[in-house]
């Protein structure tokens, strides 16, 4: 209902993006579930209590500030080492007496993440585009059937009513600007000159944007390194990305004003640039975070001997001391040397950026959004201008700007959701909360645009962008379970040289000899490559046949429409033939003219002089002695001009086929 009143006062492309939000909400719901009730309620329920590990214990270098609210803010101390992230889940091939196999289920659940989500996106890109192909061509008499035919006979709420009236009027502003559209001029050589210098503009702001996240990651680095470093050294990354997602799509929208496209032109245009800047800081930032992570395996690698060592010289020590061979107490796991644990720190990185995300969102929607409208409504009267009309005014929804901050936020949760299982959990929240805390913003704060476009009849646009930040969010994901050691010491997949060799030690230990021969063979790649070829053979041929259903549907289309013309131009033509025939009719003289019309009055009505018109089934039909007239209706048949004069009738019955009037007899008779 909120969504039905965000459309009929701003029009179908804001609702698109609170359909969009929804659908993000459903899906993330889904994934909720899966990581919750099979990752983390069993390690909560069946798994190691706190303390119990050096990967369940905070260290003790770190005890005396692991509760303060500037390092929990920071998600270290306590936060770092729960179940939010990577690091605390147990590498015991079963836990609890279920035997239940967490490793195992880390390793799937995260695979179907990814799984789950493309099969959602491509099922709803199907449904979407069989929804707007199933749709009629409301290209003819679009304002007439909007005019006589929009209105809900059923409504009987008076707000109802209002958001009704509201939705008209703002589809016949959407079908005006079509209409504009479609009829408008323009210089060819202009538009282009201009529209290849806002290309190389937007370019220009991609690539610094690009080198200033590698720049600020890079001396992050360096302040990692530091003991004492401020609030703003220790969340510099977060803070210019989330700055630089604020102002570059305002700026690429100035921009964009230079190519005069149509407004849903113009928003796939803004998509698309603002895609390329966050998938641009996206992989930047991901790339620079890599040369930490192969920093972190040199250190993990140094420490692991340096623990061996310690370990050894301390059992050493203490049988020294004793004077005996019994062995000593075990080091509490606060006290134990560990690694870097590189896992955990990547989702620490995410869970930073995605609530420095949400927080800058928020902050902007308030002051940008709330506090501006407050003071254009309250400071109009006693300002030195009008301020609704000139500047600063109404601030307009940002559609672009949030469906891309969406996408580029499901991109964060996807990557970072392998490393850090909580965080789906903080991006349910931060979706359930910006439905409704945007939906207010919008009715509040923010009037309709300027140009109010229709939006396309399904979202497969945003579906797209989705589908490809999905498949660019699967492969740093991919390469790090293909191709990075876990670390030694913590998560669920320490002591195995790759992540996906918990599918191998399944096989060999759960399943019969046979099964685990089976199913190696069906991994051999003579017969994956094969199949895959087969795969790409088979989309090929179901993508041509999909496109000739299309054009042969496209065909029956232009026929319709052909048939439709063509009756449409029969009807004109005996309109035509009509006027004509009475522009004729009023060059006659008045007798020949007032002759005429009673002739037509006499032929129209029952009685016809004198004379009344036989009874249905009594005799000869009425309509055999009419003729039709070229607009359809009968007209007397005409009277034959006598030329002779009149004779004697013959004696004797008429028979039926002779003439009435034969000719005179001859003189001379046959015998």
């Amino acid at each position: 209902m909120k969504i039905k009143e965000v459309e009929s006062h701003f029009g179908s492309s804001v609702a698109s993006y609170f359909i969009f939000l929804r659908w993000m909400y459903g899906v993330n719901l889904v994934l909720f579930g899966l990581i919750f009730g099979l990752v983390v309620i069993p390690e909560i329920l069946m798994g190691l209590p706190y303390g119990s590990l050096p990967r369940k214990t905070v260290p003790r270098s770190e005890e005396k500030t692991a509760m303060d609210f500037s390092v929990l803010w920071d998600f270290e101390g306590y936060a770092k080492y729960s179940v939010l992230f990577y690091g605390f889940y147990n590498d015991q091939r079963t836990v609890g007496w279920l035997k239940f196999r967490l490793p195992l289920s880390y390793f799937l659940v995260g695979v179907g993440v990814f799984g789950y989500s493309l099969m959602v996106v491509i099922r709803t890109m199907a449904s979407n585009a069989n929804e707007s192909t199933s749709d009629g061509d409301d290209g003819n008499y679009n304002f007439s059937f909007k005019m006589f035919t929009s209105w809900d006979y059923l409504i009987g709420n008076p707000e109802t009513a209002d958001n009704k009236f509201a939705s008209i009027t703002t589809s016949f502003k959407e079908s005006i600007v079509d209409e504009e559209e479609s009829n408008k001029d323009e210089n060819i050589h202009l538009t282009r000159f201009l529209r290849v210098l806002a290309n190389l503009m937007i370019i220009c702001c991609l690539c610094g944007s690009g080198y200033l996240i590698y720049f600020v990651v890079k001396r992050s680095q360096t302040f990692s390194k530091m003991q004492n470093v401020g609030w703003y050294e220790r969340n510099e990354v977060e803070i210019v990305m989330s700055l630089l997602g604020m102002f570059c799509p305002p700026l690429f929208e100035t921009i964009a004003n230079l190519e005069d496209y149509h407004p849903r032109v113009a928003l796939k245009w803004q998509l698309g640039r603002i895609f390329a800047l966050f998938l641009g800081n996206l992989y930047t930032f991901l790339l620079a975070l890599m040369d930490d992570v192969n920093e972190k395996l040199a250190q993990e690698d140094n420490i692991k001997n340096i623990t061996h060592w310690t370990l050894f010289n301390y059992y050493n020590s203490s049988t020294f001391i004793n004077g005996s061979d019994t062995t000593p107490p075990p080091l509490h796991p606060a006290d134990v040397p560990r690694g870097p644990c590189w896992e955990t720190n990547v989702g620490v990185e995410f869970v930073r950026l995605t609530v420095s995300d949400i927080m800058v969102t928020y902050v902007t929607i308030l002051v940008g959004d709330f506090l501006r409208a407050c003071f254009v409504r309250f400071m109009n009267y006693c300002w030195c201008w009008d301020l609704e009309a000139g500047f600063p005014s109404y601030a307009e929804f940002d559609i672009s700007g949030n469906v891309l901050g969406l996408v580029f936020n499901q991109g964060m949760i996807w990557m970072g959701s392998f490393y850090a299982p909580g965080l789906i959990g903080i991006n349910v929240l931060r979706l359930l909360t910006s439905m409704y805390f945007q939906c207010w913003a919008v009715m509040s704060s923010n009037v309709p645009h300027e140009r109010v476009f229709k939006a396309s009849k399904s979202n497969n646009f945003y579906m797209g962008l989705l589908l490809l930040i999905l498949f660019l969010s699967l492969l740093p994901v991919a390469y790090t379970i293909m191709s990075l050691p876990p670390s030694f010491d913590c998560g669920p997949f320490s002591g195995k040289k790759r992540m996906f060799d918990v599918i191998q030690e399944t096989m060999e230990s759960d399943f019969p000899p046979f099964v685990a021969k089976i199913l190696s063979s069906i991994a051999n790649p003579g017969l994956i490559i094969p199949a895959i070829l087969l795969m790409i053979l088979a989309i090929y041929y179901l993508n041509a046949v999909s496109k000739a259903y299309q054009q042969a549907n496209i065909d029956l289309k232009k026929k319709m429409q052909m048939q439709r013309e063509e009756e449409k131009n029969k009807r004109n033509n005996n309109t035509q033939a009509n006027s004509v025939m009475r522009d004729l009719e009023d060059l006659l003289p008045p007798s020949a003219r007032n002759a005429l019309r009673l002739q037509n009055a006499a032929a129209e009505s029952p009685v016809n002089a004198g004379h009344t018109s036989p009874l249905p089934g009594n005799g000869p039909s009425s309509s055999n002695n009419l003729a039709p007239r070229r607009d359809g209706s009968m007209m007397p048949t005409p009277r034959i001009a006598v030329t002779s004069p009149p004779v004697p009738r013959p004696m004797g019955p008429h028979m039926g086929g002779s003439p009435r009037f034969p000719h005179p007899p001859s003189p001379h008779p046959r015998y």
